[in-house]
């Protein structure tokens, strides 16, 4: 099915790290005056984290490709579909460390098909 962000092909085995760490329900308690509990809850419609991380091993993109998603992440508010596993997603990068990446061999003057290990993070709109 594959992983895409607009039109950027991503690596297939990117993991999303993240997935059921979020909870669409939001809630506060309190105590009122009299010692009476009061909760009060509400469904969150957007905000929702997804983290897609490779590894050491895993889920490694070419410098150009990296390049082409640091010019994504420099356009403020900009909203992109993220296709993965089939489903989409209205997404825009998490502010700051939106996109997290180390090569994975270092090179002084690196190349574009040079490989790096990322992490990337976006806010579900």
């Amino acid at each position: 099915m594959g992983i895409s962000l607009d039109a950027i092909a991503l690596p297939d085995d990117l993991i999303w790290v993240d997935e059921y760490a979020h909870t669409p329900v939001k809630q506060t308690v309190s105590i009122a005056v009299d010692g009476a509990l009061i909760v009060e809850a509400a469904a969150q419609t957007k905000g929702r984290p997804i983290t897609l991380q490779g590894g050491d091993n895993s889920a490694w993109i070419a410098r150009d490709t990296l390049e082409a998603l640091r010019l994504k992440q420099y356009q403020p508010g900009l909203i992109m579909t993220l296709l993965h596993n089939g489903n989409s997603y209205s997404v825009l990068f998490a502010q700051p460390g939106g996109i997290e990446a180390s090569p994975v061999v270092d090179y002084n003057h690196p190349a574009a098909d040079d490989w790096y290990s990322i992490t990337l993070k976006f806010i579900e709109v």
